[in-house]
């Protein structure tokens, strides 16, 4: 591990400032909800329907918020989930308000957010990096993808990735693509094995009692209109983005906004304790800010930043004690590291975002 601030100047090439001239960052403070899913003992049935004991005893988490959080109005339909999750896999039942029940697509891995959709995103490790992407519409159309990085760090998804043996239904309380009535809500259940994510899990799987993994959901909403009996979306009007974890700006691809799933072996009690937020995510939280800065000096001098000084920065302050990074960095590319005592772990973050744990000697 470095000590000293080293610059290495070997095989790191000079590269243009880009065009962008400020690079988007949360603009809300670093809260993340989370939610308490519990193992299941009952044989869940996917049918759209919430009938299994285990289900009606869940709770929901809090109703979706805009994006971008308290700066914008609240969303004029309510959306809620509730998880579950057993030796097999996870479960997922979401319930989205809906007077007008439409969708279009019928070809699996569409664009479905073209439609009024429901998204689920999942990043088992939290590190940013390899995650997953869920999108269905009201016709129970998929989109699943699987993501190495996030779009901001130049990568695009893996659009042909199919998870294997999901399951999921839709239940509509209303009509389909029926404008002449009024309809209530639509509902999303889904499953996912555990085989099928485990190779990118980078955690235990199943997840042991008190693992957490970094989670959220997006529902895209779109204004229509009915012309000759048909709903159609009203042109040049931008799509409503509501979420259960607000991420501050208007994306989704920020992956360390997402809110923390704590997985319980215990059934739901309501003397619970709220999930404390561990003093480590505070500090990778610290990090990923140094990140942005980075991402903003890069643009503006096509390089990154050697120390904390040329960033304009100052050290992570845990309980009154500071703790200063380290930085490796050349050029073209960095590691900024973060040593902890017994109140964090130590930790890194590279110039593509991914921040982990440093495992210990």
């Amino acid at each position: 591990m470095p000590k000293l601030f080293i610059i290495m100047l070997i095989a790191c090439a000079w590269i243009p400032p880009l065009t962008c001239e400020t690079f988007p960052t949360p603009k809300l403070p670093f809260a993340p909800l989370s939610y308490n899913c519990h193992k299941t003992s009952d044989a869940i049935i996917i049918d759209g329907l919430m009938n299994e004991t285990d289900w009606i005893n869940a709770p929901w988490t809090e109703y979706f918020t805009d994006i971008e959080g308290s700066n914008k109005p609240d969303p004029f339909y309510h959306t809620k989930v509730k998880m579950l999750y057993d030796t097999d896999g996870i479960y997922f039942f979401a319930h989205l308000e809906e007077e007008h029940i439409w969708a279009s697509l019928t070809e699996r891995d569409a664009v479905i957010f073209y439609d009024n959709d429901f998204e689920i995103f999942i990043d088992p490790d939290g590190d940013s990096h390899e995650y997953y992407e869920l999108e269905i519409n009201a016709l129970g159309t998929l989109w699943d993808l699987f993501l190495i990085k996030p779009y901001r760090d130049e990568h695009s998804a893996l659009d042909a990735y199919d998870i294997r043996d999901i399951r999921y239904a839709i239940g509509i309380n209303g009509s389909l693509n029926d404008p002449s009535d009024i309809d209530q809500y639509w509902t999303v259940e889904l499953f996912i094995p555990w085989k099928a994510i485990s190779q990118r899990a980078h955690k235990p799987i199943p997840p042991q009692h008190g693992d957490y993994w970094r989670i959220n959901f997006s529902r895209v909403h779109w204004d229509h209109h009915i012309i000759d009996g048909k709903y159609q979306k009203i042109p040049k009007r931008p799509e409503y983005n509501w979420v259960w974890s607000p991420q501050g700006l208007i994306a989704m691809h920020y992956p360390e906004r997402w809110g923390y799933v704590v997985f319980k072996t215990n059934t739901p009690e309501s003397t619970e304790k709220p999930f404390a937020i561990p003093p480590t995510e505070y500090a990778k939280e610290y990090l990923r800010q140094l990140y942005y800065l980075q991402k903003q000096y890069f643009m503006d001098h096509g390089q990154y930043a050697p120390n904390l000084a040329k960033l304009k920065a100052k050290p992570f302050v845990w309980n009154t004690k500071s703790y200063k990074p380290l930085f490796d960095a050349c050029l073209s590319r960095y590691t900024i590291y973060l040593y902890g005592d017994s109140s964090f772990d130590d930790i890194r973050i590279t110039e593509d975002g991914r921040c982990q744990s440093i495992p210990k000697k």
